[in-house]
């Protein structure tokens, strides 16, 4: 039988979902089309202010990669928005004259923002705050700086100020009513986030009535009046004051429309063959905003597209706002009333607020400010209408209180019911997830996120996902535990390379103040680390700190242990001349170098020079033509070759032509420890290039790409990344592997280390197969390199840190005297 024709119109989180409710339970079910008015993939939404605040990127929030519609044969049209239904004839016509056929079609529209009608409302700089391209603009603004005032202190409006402050804008909220947040947050709740803002340096003005936007005479925006007269310079309008559904399509070819478009329980709309999803859907007299109960709308669709008989009966919904460092989660109902009570809990010194409203012994809501760990758990008592009668008197302290003594969490998490909400963006309950774990054998985080989707949207629920993992694997479980990067913070490496970019901080005084650093000026663990985050991610502001280094990266020679040291010059692919090594022999000469080595990695290795003369011995080298071999640094050390086609009977490439090209494109940049790589010209692997860093081993049929091998304290083989077809394919996917490892290792974490860590098949997808991914690596790469690459033999023979290598100054009596 020929599969059903399934067209979607619209890509959002919501369909998205349905299609992977419906490609789980038969994937040859329907030919699917979508048609997707963005001229991109489908992404999470939800983390578009990480996005907007600099802590994650696009590439971090893509759901569906285009390799994941060409696995499963979907085919999607992308900047193909939809200009005609055809209900009789079952067609769906986009601007762009795409024109596909349907036996069953979804409208998943979603929603548009709303745009207060003020004067000046069509000027340059007003800007909403909807999807990705709303992002992308707020970005560029933020670039040139200045003053945003932002129109809404809901959600979407807080998030959008809080990340426009993290860019470096001034920043003013406008906001109509007394308190923010007003229908998610009672007004005690509302005063404290109201007062963190404006403790993050966000200008925060309630009951404020915007009158009119100020044009600067140039069609741009200057500023906003508000009815009370007062004018505030602005560089952009954000409004960001609620959304409406998008009905205009669905009322075009005659659906049942109201505010949303209507549907029946199984998601039908008057049209028997047509669905509805999304923020479009008005169902009982409800639309949704939120994520979770799109999800349950999407899972309904999913069933009943396979002639199942599923029923959507209405959400309740809870909210958190994603902004780092505020804790905040609501559900429910709690307005004032005569038959209601509540029980309140204030710590002022902590900054906590909780507030449980009653009536009938059952919660109908929930306000939490501050400590949001019970909110989960309040919630499912809320859905279910709990009697809580019984623990009236502790329930406020949440569930570990819960019969007289405080209960250890994991018998708290253990204690909850199988339909206990674990991850609310997702929609998915306790059951779902123990069950997962056991039958798929789930040891990690992020297999969980990968196979269930608890905590793959905003991720406030991992801390408890992974007590749910220890609870049901027990011994089993060996999280990998955060360590601090060292006693001066309890922060982790990866917590301080995201604060550091999502903070855009540039020195380190700045990491310091920021991070709460609990000491003065940081200790030998963090300054080096710190030093080397700041310079993979400020190449061009931030300036190398001196003092921050280890000795031998500081005199950018090996140190030995009676206090000489020792100098290898780099050497191109392990390649030479007699004129090099004829000015190597000079050296060692004149300045009586009583040892010359050759090394593992094919260079010259002289030891035993005195620290006062190694600019002079650099001086020399670099008449020569030789630039530091950076045999001490956290850096590309060397690229080993075998001679390779042009002299080896074996060979089938040029091995050493295409190291030393590695080389010198590569030379000067500082990795998070020492980088080694090879390149073999034949599978017989001469310069071992599989337990390096990174290697290529040349084939016939081109270069097989290998990382993440060891050949020290550790012995390991190299895993394959993959085989390319030529020569600039290898330096593609090597620096973007290269950039990939810098932006993400910690400092002195061997690249072994850290594939293990991030996931083998991470680095492959991302490497590999992601095109987009792999070509931004590589500019980032190649920008930070016109920093980079400096000899630093050279600048030191030239003068720069002259005092490093001054003799000390012997002090004696007869001197003083």
């Amino acid at each position: 039988m020929s599969k059903q024709k399934l067209v979607i119109v619209g890509n959002g989180m919501a369909p998205g979902r349905m299609l992977e409710y419906l490609l789980e339970k038969d994937k040859e079910a329907y030919e699917v089309t979508i048609f997707n008015a963005e001229p991109r993939v489908n992404y999470n939404r939800l983390m578009l202010s990480p996005v907007l605040s600099g802590e994650k990127t696009y590439e971090d929030i893509i759901t569906h990669g285009d390799d994941w519609y060409a696995e499963h044969g979907i085919t999607l049209h992308k900047s193909a928005r939809v200009s005609n239904i055809d209900r009789t004839s079952k067609t769906v016509t986009s601007e762009n004259g795409v024109t596909a056929t349907y036996d069953k079609l979804v409208i998943a529209t979603g929603s548009n923002p709303f745009i207060i009608p003020l004067p000046g409302k069509d000027l340059d700089g007003v800007l909403t705050y909807r999807d990705l391209d709303d992002v992308d603009k707020m970005l560029a603004a933020a670039e040139r700086g200045g003053r945003a005032v932002v129109i809404g202190g809901g959600l979407l409006g807080l998030e959008a100020a809080a990340g426009l402050k993290m860019q470096g804008m001034e920043v003013t909220v406008l906001h109509l009513m007394p308190t923010l947040m007003e229908r998610q947050l009672d007004p005690a709740a509302g005063h404290l986030l109201e007062e963190e803002f404006k403790r993050r340096g966000i200008d925060v003005r309630t009951k404020a009535n915007s009158h009119e936007i100020v044009d600067d005479g140039n069609g741009n925006v200057k500023a906003i009046r508000l009815d009370d007269g007062a004018e505030i310079e602005a560089s952009i309008i954000v409004m960001a004051v609620g959304i409406r559904p998008s009905t205009g399509l669905a009322k075009s070819i005659g659906l049942d429309v109201n505010r949303g478009i209507l549907v029946t329980d199984d998601m039908r709309t008057s049209d028997t063959d047509i669905f509805a999803l999304g923020e479009c859907v008005e169902h009982q007299g409800a639309c949704y905003g939120l994520v979770a109960p799109l999800y349950e709308m999407a899972e309904v669709i999913a069933d009943n597209l396979l002639e199942g008989s599923s029923g959507y009966a209405g959400s309740v919904t809870a909210t958190k706002l994603k902004v780092t460092g505020v804790d905040l989660y609501s559900a429910g109902d709690f307005a004032e009333g005569e038959d209601r009570e509540e029980i309140v809990l204030r710590d002022a010194a902590a900054g906590v607020y909780k507030r449980l409203v009653l009536k009938d012994d059952k919660i109908i809501g929930a306000v939490l400010y501050g400590e949001t760990s019970d909110g989960p758990w309040f919630f499912d008592l809320l859905k279910k209408g709990t009697d809580v009668s019984e623990m009236r008197e502790t329930l406020i302290f949440g569930q570990a209180y819960q019969g007289s003594a405080p209960l250890d969490p994991m018998a708290a998490v253990a204690a909850l019911p199988d339909d206990a909400e674990i991850c609310g963006c997702n929609g998915v309950c306790k059951g779902k997830i123990v069950t997962t774990i056991r039958d798929k054998d789930l040891t990690s985080l992020d297999d969980v996120r990968a196979h269930t989707k608890a905590s793959a949207s905003c991720g406030t629920c991992s801390g408890l996902v992974e007590q749910l993992m220890q609870v049901t694997l027990g011994d089993a479980y060996n999280p990998a535990a955060v360590t601090p990067m060292c006693g001066c913070t309890p922060l982790g490496h990866d917590e301080v390379r995201r604060l550091i970019k999502s903070k855009e901080l540039k020195t380190i005084p700045s990491v310091m103040q920021e991070l709460e650093w609990t000491t003065s000026g940081g200790c030998a663990k963090c300054r080096p680390a710190l030093n080397y985050y700041l310079v993979s991610d400020w190449p061009d502001e931030y300036a190398d700190d001196y003092q921050s280094r280890f000795i031998n990266e500081r005199v950018h020679a090996n140190i030995q242990k009676d206090g000489t040291y020792s100098v290898v010059p780099r050497m191109w692919g392990g390649m030479t001349s007699s004129k090099e090594l004829r000015a190597i022999a000079d050296v060692v000469d004149k300045f009586d170098i009583p040892a010359v080595k050759c090394t593992g990695g094919q260079r010259i290795d002289m030891l035993g020079i005195k620290k006062e003369d190694l600019p002079a011995v650099w001086e020399d080298l670099g008449k020569a033509g030789f630039v530091s071999g950076q045999a001490y640094a956290k850096g590309l050390r060397t690229v080993k070759t075998c001679v390779g086609s042009d002299w080896c009977r074996f060979g089938t490439q040029d091995s050493t032509g295409l190291g030393i090209k590695l080389e010198k494109f590569m030379w000067g940049s500082w990795t998070p420890a020492k980088l080694k790589l090879a390149v073999s010209g034949c599978p017989r692997n001469c310069s071992e290039a599989t337990c390096k860093d990174i290697g290529v081993v040349c084939v016939d049929s081109g270069f097989e790409i290998h990382y993440a091998g060891a050949a020290g304290l550790d012995i390991k083989g190299t895993e394959v990344l993959g085989l390319v077809k030529t020569e600039e394919e290898v330096l593609e996917h090597v620096v973007a592997l290269t950039q990939m490892y810098r932006e993400q290792g910690w400092y002195l974490e061997r690249i072994y280390k850290w594939a293990k860590r991030v996931g083998y098949d991470e680095i492959r997808q991302q490497i590999m197969e992601d095109h987009d991914r792999r070509k931004a690596y590589f500019g980032r790469f190649v920008f930070s390199q016109k920093f980079a690459q400096v000899d630093p033999w050279s600048e030191r023979v030239s003068g720069k840190d002259k005092h490093e290598f001054n003799p000390m100054a012997v002090f004696t009596r007869e001197a003083a005297e």
